[in-house]
């Protein structure tokens, strides 16, 4: 029998999406109208009469059609990716709270790694720094890296130098050389990685970033898709790594986890050293780092 509480389910539901979608509308059509030609390299001409910039222009500027995105900002129901919500926030110069805002409305999980994660705080940075030389970052659940202290960005490759994107333990474990010849055992590593990736996706198996990185891995790795099509799983646990840095040779290093909530969410990552001679390289590694940002541009 059907209840009066499940008959009303489906009509607030819609209203919900109707409401979000009136206000993605009304917060692009804000946001473009705020926004001078001269900011994104457009001319501003002589006949132009709508502040900041045309529709067209927009979707020029994020490779969509004009149609479909006159069609968005009459709040029409139509699905959005993730994919053209990422260039609509770079057209449209969108900054973390404002890209954010934009994802919310679109109902939508923003993939990108950089974007501003409220685990990483002020103090968890300050943590991160005060743990040197020991090795430290902060992943998501989805193994992104959010953030690190400079040893651990020499310790596996120079992570200053990868695309934000690209901060993926999965990413790089699976398609990065450096990151690759720096982990000895490195086929057990991406076995177990995968099986912890397989156990975590199962809460969240609906979510763009989710099915953007598997799709991603299975596209660009074979060695990924071999291993993940065995159905493996287990649960994450600490272990004693062992790493060959290019700066200062074999590290054997203790791996633990430090989650940051009452949830397998984000997590401090630590990498103490498991004997005297791997402390004493990781100090010299965190030396070399630190002589590396001296070098850097103020």
């Amino acid at each position: 029998m059907t209840t009066m509480a499940q008959e009303n389910a489906v009509p607030a539901t819609a209203s919900l999406s109707a409401i979000r979608r009136h206000e993605l509308a009304a917060f692009l059509r804000h946001r473009r109208e705020h926004i001078a030609p001269e900011q994104v390299g457009l001319p501003r001409g002589r006949r132009r009469r709508t502040p900041g910039l045309r529709r067209e222009e927009v979707a020029q500027l994020s490779a969509v059609g004009v149609t479909w995105y006159t069609w968005l900002e009459q709040a029409r129901d139509i699905q959005v990716s993730v994919q053209v919500l990422d260039a609509l926030a770079r057209a449209l110069q969108l900054d973390p709270s404002e890209r954010s805002h934009l994802f919310q409305l679109a109902g939508a999980i923003d993939p990108t790694p950089a974007t501003a994660c409220p685990s990483v705080t002020p103090a968890i940075r300050q943590v991160l720094e005060q743990l040197e030389p020991v090795p430290a970052c902060v992943q998501n659940s989805r193994y992104d890296i959010l953030a690190y202290n400079r040893t651990y960005g020499l310790l596996l490759c120079d992570l200053d130098a990868v695309p934000p994107e690209d901060r993926n333990c999965m990413i790089l474990s699976y398609t990065n050389d450096d990151w690759r010849s720096s982990i000895i055992h490195l086929p057990e590593a991406q076995r177990l990685m995968a099986a912890r990736f397989r156990a975590t996706m199962a809460g969240h198996l609906a979510e763009p970033g989710w099915k953007m990185l598997l799709k991603r891995l299975r596209t660009e790795s074979p060695e990924f898709r071999e291993v993940w099509d065995r159905h493996e799983v287990v649960e994450h646990r600490g272990r004693r790594k062992e790493f060959m840095n290019r700066h200062v040779g074999r590290v054997s290093l203790d791996h633990t986890d430090l989650w940051l909530g009452p949830e397998a969410g984000p997590r401090m990552v630590t990498y103490a050293p498991a004997d005297e001679e791997s402390r004493r390289r990781l100090e010299k590694l965190h030396t070399i780092a630190l002589e590396r940002a001296s070098r850097l541009p103020a």
